[in-house]
């Protein structure tokens, strides 16, 4: 059974034509009515936007909009994702506002995608869709998608968290300390503090499960990561030695959801310092500062290949929502 849609359309009126940063704020809006447990503002967007046009890679970036009297009610946008890097993989994401499905705007939207990604001879596209979406999973399916990888979006309530419940687990091995990224630039300068910060953020990214091999993000890099608006650098806790080495990390970034809510970005252990509680001891003191600053919910992404991560968060009462399953098309190791 399907349900009928909410809004008619002429089909012949819509327009298909690439996004201009005029487009911004319509197109954030569609990707907030898309998925509103990630809703995203048009700042965001164009952050995120600038961030990949300024990568050391040079991504591949291309979007366009289905258009119909002035409104935007679909997009589709390629991109080559910097932290997964390589010249004939590319990523799609294509939405429909729900007020307007079932009607076609998401088969003319792929097309569109088809011909570009032809043009450009890729090997290989991923795409995604939440587990209870399932017009999205068979809409990628009948394209020749597979199912890869499954993450969850795991989710804490500050509300109900019993810090006191922790304090054993807060202290940190002989020979560390715990600081926030603010505190060790206040320390070291902004760019040795970054220069340590890259070191240990690459080392634990790399073993970090993903959808495809990871590329490392040079120091240039992260150091525009860091300068993003949702940025928190006194959110970000590392664990130091004497010598101002970081050796693990957990990041807390803002979110447009709202200041009732913080993102967990890379919380990771270079190889040496594993299995020693380095990463409960940091991440609980990143949920007791969340607290201070009045969020209630702290989001994380986790794969669920990533049984150590899931553990983790599930000793701290995280709890997982349906799962994103992301799925692929042909391989740039085929052939």
């Amino acid at each position: 059974m399907t349900s009928e849609p909410l809004n008619r359309l002429d089909p012949a009126a819509v327009t298909v034509r690439e996004m201009t940063p005029a487009d911004h704020a319509a197109v954030a809006a569609l990707l907030t009515a898309v998925n509103p447990d990630h809703p995203i503002t048009a700042e965001s967007l164009e952050n995120e936007l600038k961030f990949l046009r300024e990568s050391s890679v040079n991504p591949h970036l291309w979007h366009v909009l289905a258009e119909w009297q002035g409104q935007v009610l679909g997009a589709a946008s390629v991109l080559q994702f910097p932290g997964q890097f390589h010249p004939d993989r590319y990523s799609l994401d294509l939405g429909v506002h729900p007020d307007w499905r079932g009607q076609g705007l998401g088969t003319r939207l792929a097309a569109e995608v088809e011909a570009h990604l032809e043009a450009r001879g890729a090997r290989e596209l991923s795409a995604g869709a939440y587990e209870t979406w399932p017009v999205s999973v068979r809409f990628l399916e009948a394209r020749g998608f597979t199912e890869h990888m499954r993450f969850f979006d795991n989710v804490l309530d500050l509300g109900t968290f019993d810090m006191a419940a922790w304090e054993a687990e807060r202290h940190l091995p002989e020979g560390l300390r715990a600081v926030s990224f603010a505190a060790l630039q206040e320390k070291l300068g902004r760019e040795e503090a970054m220069r340590a910060f890259h070191d240990a953020f690459a080392e634990a990214r790399a073993d970090v499960p993903r959808t495809a091999p990871a590329t490392e993000l040079t120091l240039e890099d992260l150091t525009k990561r860091a300068a993003e608006p949702s940025a928190c650098p006194e959110g970000v806790f590392l664990a130091v030695t004497d010598a101002d080495e970081v050796v693990a990390l957990t990041e807390l970034w803002r979110s447009d959801a709202g200041p009732h809510r913080l993102e967990i970005g890379l919380t990771g252990t270079r190889r040496a310092w594993r299995r020693q509680g380095v990463a409960l001891a940091l991440k609980l003191r990143g949920l007791e500062w969340a607290r201070e600053q009045g969020v209630t919910e702290i989001w994380t992404g986790n794969a669920t290949t990533n049984r150590p991560m899931l553990a983790l968060n599930e000793r701290l009462g995280f709890r997982p929502r349906p799962a994103w399953v992301s799925f692929r098309r042909g391989s740039v190791d085929e052939g």
